[in-house]
C-alpha cells in the first residue's frame, strides 16, 4: 500500500508546522502580521489535532498549523501528523520543525498508520497529500511498522466468510514465502494422528477443517523465539452459543493469530538475529451434531485431561496445544496473543491490553517498551492461589474455573499449566479492535502490542 511519502520539496511545498497551546504564542510573535490575525481570528488553540489552513496570496494557503500534545518535541510524536492526511488537499508538504531522529521516524510512522482504510469491500479511500520524508527519519524502519499494522488489521477486519481456517493458512505462508521462511500445516483427521486433540475437538463442527499453522525461519544457531497465535476465525461460542450481539464482532477472535504474523513481519523484515517459530491454531467454533460439549473431559497434548466448563471458552483449549508444542523445544522465550477474555476488557477497558508473564525482567521490558512506543500493556498478576479455581472433580483441569471472579487471571493460570516452569514467556489478552476511530487508528482491527513486543525483541536481541 501507499504511504504518499516523497523525497524532496519543491518551491511550491507547503510547510507544516506542529504548534502547542504553550508554543502558539510564540509562533504569533514571529508571524507575518496578515497570518497571525488570521490564526487569532479563526479561533485556533493549538489543541491536540486541531488544524488552521493560513491563506497565502494566490488563493491558496502558504502554511497549515496542527495543534500537538505538549512535549519535549512538538511534531514529533507517534500520532501527531496522523489527523492531516484525511484533511489536507492535494499537495506537497513538508514538516516544519526540527526534530530529532527518533522523533522524525515516529511522527512519518504516524503519517503512515494513517493511510490505512479496508478497501477491499468498496471503493478504495483515496488520500491525496503527499510528504516530503521527515529529515532523520528511518525509512525502513517506518515503512516496517506500517506494513505489519497494515497486515494485522487487513486480517482481523476480513469477514468469516472471506478468512477461513485456509485463507487463515494462505496469508501466513504468503508472509513465509515473501522472508523465504519454512511453512507446513496439520490439518483436519491428521491433528488427531500428530496429536493436537484439542486443537481438533474445537474444530471439528465446522464444515471448515481446523488445522496448526507453522512458521519457521532464522539460523539455528541463533537464540529461538516462538510466537502463538490463537487463530479462531469465529466463534459462535460452540453449544454454549452466543447471543446475536455478542456475536457481531466475532470476526476478530482470530485477532491472536493476527499479532502474531505482523511481529513476525517485523522480526524478519528486520533481519532480527532469531530463530523464529510461529504457531496459529486455526479453527471456527461452530455448532453441528459432532461439536464438543459443557462437561466433556478433552486430553491434550501434554497429556493433562480438561473438563470443559463452556464450550465458548475455545480459545485457552487450542492455545494450550500449541503452546506445549512450542515449549517442547525449549526456546529462549515463549510469547503468545489472545483475544481470551472479556474478562481483562472489564479490568482494563478495550485499549489496554493485559499482560502476564512468568518473568519480572521480560515483564518489565515489555512494559518499558510499551509505553516508549506508545503501544502500552499492562501487567496483571498470575495469582498463584486462583489455581485452586482450576480444578476438577473427574479430570486433571477445568477449563473455566469455579467461579465467576478473575477471569482474565484463572485463563492466563490455565495455559500456563501448559508453559514449563524454566520457559520464560508472556501472554498477551487483547481486543485486536478499536470501537471508534481516532486519527491513524480506524474503527474496526488493530494491531496492539506488535510495536511493544518488536522494541523489546530488538534490545535484547539486536
Amino acid at each position: 500500500m501507499s504511504f504518499r511519502f516523497v523525497a524532496k520539496a519543491t518551491p511550491k511545498s507547503i510547510p507544516l508546522t506542529p504548534v502547542s497551546a504553550a508554543t502558539l504564542p510564540g509562533w504569533l510573535k514571529g508571524a507575518e502580521t496578515r497570518a497571525a490575525r488570521w490564526v487569532r481570528d479563526s479561533g485556533f488553540k493549538a489543541d491536540a489535532g486541531a488544524v488552521c489552513f493560513v491563506p497565502g496570496g494566490d488563493g491558496g494557503f502558504e502554511r497549515v498549523l496542527f495543534g500537538v500534545a505538549e512535549s519535549a518535541a512538538p511534531g514529533g510524536g507517534l500520532w501527531d501528523l496522523a489527523p492531516l492526511p484525511a484533511l489536507l488537499p492535494k499537495g506537497r508538504y513538508y514538516l516544519d520543525a526540527a526534530l530529532a531522529p527518533e522523533a522524525a521516524t515516529r511522527a512519518a510512522t504516524g503519517w503512515a498508520f494513517a493511510h490505512y482504510s479496508f478497501d477491499k469491500f468498496r471503493e478504495k479511500t483515496v488520500f491525496r497529500a503527499e510528504l516530503v520524508w521527515p529529515e532523520g527519519a528511518d525509512r525502513d524502519e517506518v515503512i516496517r511498522l506500517a506494513e505489519a499494522t497494515a497486515l494485522a488489521r487487513d486480517l482481523i477486519n476480513r469477514p468469516a466468510n472471506d478468512l477461513g481456517p485456509a485463507e487463515l493458512a494462505a496469508a501466513a505462508e504468503d508472509l513465509a514465502k515473501s522472508y523465504k521462511a519454512k511453512f507446513s500445516v496439520i490439518a483436519g483427521e491428521a491433528l488427531l494422528a500428530e496429536n493436537f486433540p484439542m486443537i481438533h475437538a474445537v474444530g471439528r463442527a465446522a464444515d471448515r477443517a481446523p488445522r496448526l499453522i507453522d512458521l519457521r525461519w532464522g539460523k539455528k544457531s541463533h537464540p529461538k523465539v516462538t510466537i502463538v497465535g490463537k487463530g479462531v476465525i469465529f466463534d459462535s461460542g460452540g453449544l454454549d452459543l452466543k447471543p446475536a450481539s455478542a456475536m457481531l464482532m466475532m470476526k476478530k477472535d482470530m485477532g491472536g493469530s493476527a499479532q502474531a504474523l505482523a511481529l513476525a513481519k517485523l522480526v524478519m523484515d528486520a533481519k532480527l538475529p532469531v530463530r523464529l517459530r510461529v504457531l496459529v491454531p486455526a479453527v471456527e467454533n461452530a455448532v453441528s451434531g459432532n461439536a464438543f460439549r459443557p462437561m466433556d473431559i478433552l486430553s491434550s497434548r501434554k497429556g493433562l485431561t480438561v473438563e470443559v466448563g463452556n464450550t465458548d471458552a475455545e480459545g485457552r483449549l487450542v492455545l494450550a496445544d500449541a503452546l506445549t508444542e512450542a515449549d517442547s523445544e525449549t526456546p529462549d522465550m515463549i510469547l503468545d496473543f489472545s483475544t481470551l477474555t472479556g474478562a481483562a476488557r472489564v479490568a482494563l477497558g478495550t485499549d489496554l491490553p493485559a499482560l502476564f508473564s512468568n518473568d519480572d525482567v521480560l515483564a518489565a521490558d515489555l512494559l518499558e517498551a510499551g509505553l516508549a512506543e506508545d503501544d502500552p500493556l499492562w501487567r496483571l498478576p498470575l495469582h498463584k492461589p486462583y489455581k485452586a479455581m482450576l480444578k476438577s472433580p473427574n479430570a486433571d483441569l477445568s477449563s473455566t474455573g469455579s467461579g465467576p471472579y478473575a477471569g482474565a487471571i484463572t485463563a492466563a493460570l490455565f495455559l500456563e499449566h501448559f508453559v514449563s516452569p524454566g520457559t520464560r514467556w508472556a501472554h498477551v489478552d487483547l481486543m485486536a479492535w478499536n470501537l471508534k476511530s481516532n486519527p491513524g487508528r480506524p474503527e474496526g482491527g488493530e494491531a496492539m502490542g506488535i510495536r511493544a513486543f518488536y522494541k523489546m525483541l530488538r534490545k535484547r536481541y539486536s
